[in-house]
């Protein structure tokens, strides 16, 4: 008895890892994990001198069913009791694998047909950097991509962050994370 409990925990701890090293991830090769953000992912305003370009984003492995993906841009560290929203995107299709650097442009042009963006922190669609108040502690930005069993979101033109946030929480499968810092 012994015996199998030893050979079903060895079975078991290698079907984890097998499951792990092949599950879904985000990777960008514009970001180092844990690394800080360029001047490129930095926002120009607010009194912040950067370029405004979304990074590329790179995954694989989704779940199994996954009809489309969303991504969002998150600083849980903004000084606003809530967080701050820099980009959010949903109905991505299911046969991307990434999105460009630049993306995240207002007009959307790089975005995969049928993507949309919904309203940011910022009050408008598209990507907004990085801006923490000056001489504030290092903040922390977290890229997350959610697979979603849906192949589209209903929600409204005007959508805030939050409200896209719940539907991608109620359709989601899976998700992966990158994070970075800043500071200034």
């Amino acid at each position: 008895m012994k015996r199998l409990a030893q050979t079903l925990l060895v079975t078991l701890s290698a079907l984890t890892f097998s499951a792990h090293a092949g599950g879904f991830s985000l990777r960008s090769p514009s970001i180092a994990p844990g690394g800080r953000l360029g001047e490129a992912q930095v926002l120009n305003g607010f009194g912040c001198q950067g370029s405004n370009t979304s990074p590329a984003l790179q995954w694989k492995n989704p779940p199994v069913g996954t009809q489309s993906f969303a991504v969002t841009v998150y600083d849980p560290d903004a000084p606003t009791g809530s967080g701050w929203w820099h980009w959010v995107v949903y109905d991505i299709p299911a046969t991307a694998i990434g999105l460009d650097e630049g993306a995240g442009s207002t007009d959307g042009r790089k975005l995969p047909q049928g993507s949309v963006q919904g309203r940011t922190d910022f009050g408008g669609p598209g990507y907004g950097g990085a801006c923490p108040p000056a001489g504030d502690k290092p903040h922390r930005y977290i890229f997350t991509v959610h697979a979603l069993k849906t192949p589209h979101l209903d929600l409204p033109a005007d959508a805030s962050a939050a409200m896209v946030g719940f539907m991608i929480h109620g359709n989601r499968l899976g998700s992966a994370s990158v994070q970075a810092k800043y500071a200034r």
